[in-house]
């Protein structure tokens, strides 16, 4: 079995799922086996990994700083693997700055080439940013697109205007708002639907056949405001993660 960390901006997420190489279908039916915290200890972590005796190796990712004490307990107790940007991996990485590059980008590319191999594939995140990252179907990561997430969107409407409210998300079925809120919640919601939209409509003239993924904390809000044939997978970087880890178990780590 693998520990999977995912130490992510909000959310910290702990998984153990099956060695090796591990189909979609599968990952799909196990997402009650990942475990989210907004924090991460050293604590939690043992707790956790020690309700599983099965574990023989982890990878741990983040991009936020984490207690070393971690590394070093994870390193003495099992085959160890923290993700960067020098991690062998099943795709090819083309990014210019790959020390720079999101290490959950990175994950979720390798997982939408893992889900559709040999296929041009599009991974659309919709979390604290949403972010657009594009595999070709020759396994080559070139990069993509950042632009604010929801709440990033609607933080800033707030703080940088005097009368604006701060809104959260709230169901909508209209264009046109009547009164401040309801405009905002129109111009936040449907222009993050017509974000998506165009960007994947941009991808698809580019690369034709190209495959989409959404994931992200977001994902239930758009999966069915996006009018277009999709692959919806929550936790795709927790599956990414998983296939690198798989990749890297079969040589010495």
């Amino acid at each position: 079995m693998y520990l999977i960390l995912d130490l992510g901006n909000t959310n910290k997420k702990m998984a153990v799922l099956p060695a090796g190489n591990l189909r979609p279908e599968e990952f799909s039916s196990i997402q009650d086996q990942i475990v989210s915290s907004p924090k991460i200890t050293l604590q939690l972590v043992k707790e956790f990994a020690n309700s599983h005796p099965a574990i023989e190796a982890c990878i741990i990712s983040s991009v936020i700083p984490f207690p070393a004490s971690i590394s070093v307990w994870l390193r003495k107790r099992f085959r160890y693997l923290e993700f960067d940007h020098n991690t062998a991996l099943p795709i090819h990485n083309r990014y210019r700055s790959p020390a720079t590059l999101g290490k959950d980008r990175l994950a979720a590319a390798v997982a939408g080439a893992c889900i559709y191999p040999r296929k041009p594939v599009l991974v659309v995140s919709a979390g604290t940013a949403i972010t657009y990252d594009i595999v070709t179907s020759g396994g080559e990561y070139l990069g993509g697109a950042i632009s604010p997430g929801m709440q990033m969107r609607f933080r800033a409407l707030h703080t940088f205007t005097k009368q604006i409210p701060l809104l959260t998300y709230t169901e909508i079925d209209f264009l046109t708002g009547t009164d401040t809120d309801k405009s905002v919640l129109s111009g936040v919601i449907n222009g993050m639907t017509a974000e998506m939209q165009g960007m994947i409509a941009f991808y698809r003239k580019e690369y034709p056949g190209i495959r989409i993924i959404l994931s992200g904390g977001d994902l239930n809000y758009f999966v069915n405001r996006l009018k277009i044939n999709i692959f919806a997978l929550p936790n795709i970087v927790i599956y990414g993660l998983q296939q690198i880890l798989a990749f890297n178990d079969k040589k010495p780590l």
